[in-house]
């Protein structure tokens, strides 16, 4: 490869998914950089499908007794992992000057949410469909825009607010799964969890480098950037000892608990 920088653009902007998984899975960095300023992607490397629709036209949830009805809630989140390979290459691609082990650490994130994609698709084929069968959403994505301009930003709302939601929802998940008797699922789940917990604190990290670097309080400047740039209510319960575990403080808690009961009163 021509540089660093020349391979992972290449690796995000691939389109087709088993090939995507094969660049990532071939990166290496080599401390290059980039022979061009990077640009603005309003659409990075992805297939025709899935179709992409408002979150409010997604199909509706069904029994997870049947393998019609896991296949929805799997192809959800194997796409909620495509998009999370393409959200780390990004974070490499897009923030040029940073310490080495910021790129090292992003590679490796890029790496195992190819694996989780992989382990995923290979289990929604086992159900009878396959990546790309149902539409789904653009959410994760829009935010990447959003924080196109600002490596803070990004380390702030995507690892710390979008991702870490994972960590809430994927114990519950587990469980269902588990009483519908898909105990694959149960142990492709736990992988991703094990994982994501050290996705998250990857981004806390590097947040917490970057508010240090400005001078800037980081617990105030997350406030500041969920308020200011995060779309939405905040969507609870928390699962406080894995937030904790992944680089949250536990006054960021009180204040996500605060801004829930808010969101929920209102």
């Amino acid at each position: 490869m021509e540089n660093g920088y020349t391979a992972v653009w290449a690796a995000l902007m691939e389109v087709d998914p088993d090939r995507k998984v094969q660049r990532v899975a071939a990166l290496r960095w080599e401390g290059s950089s980039p022979a061009v300023a990077p640009v603005a992607i309003p659409v990075p490397g992805r297939p025709a499908r899935p179709v992409l629709v408002a979150p409010r036209a997604l199909p509706a949830r069904r029994s997870l007794r049947t393998p019609e009805g896991r296949a929805v809630l799997i192809h959800a989140l194997t796409h909620i992992e495509f998009n999370a390979i393409n959200l780390a290459l990004d974070a490499v691609y897009r923030f040029p000057s940073l310490p080495e082990a910021f790129y090292q650490d992003w590679l490796a994130v890029a790496r195992e949410e190819a694996l989780h994609f992989q382990l995923l698709r290979e289990h929604l084929r086992s159900l009878g469909s396959d990546y790309g069968a149902l539409p789904a959403h653009d959410g994760l994505w829009q935010m990447a825009m959003e924080t196109a301009a600002d490596p803070l930003l990004r380390m702030a709302l995507v690892p710390r607010v979008l991702e870490a939601r994972g960590l809430d929802v994927t114990p519950g998940i587990q469980a269902r799964l588990a009483q519908a008797g898909d105990l694959r699922a149960v142990e492709i789940l736990e992988r991703i969890h094990h994982d994501e917990l050290g996705h998250v604190a990857v981004g806390s990290r590097w947040f917490r480098y970057l508010c240090a670097s400005r001078g800037l309080d980081p617990e105030e400047t997350f406030f500041a950037a969920v308020n200011a740039h995060f779309r939405g209510r905040l969507q609870g319960p928390f699962q406080e000892q894995a937030r904790l575990q992944a680089g949250f403080s536990p006054r960021e808690m009180a204040w996500l608990e605060a801004r829930l009961q808010e969101g929920v009163r209102g």
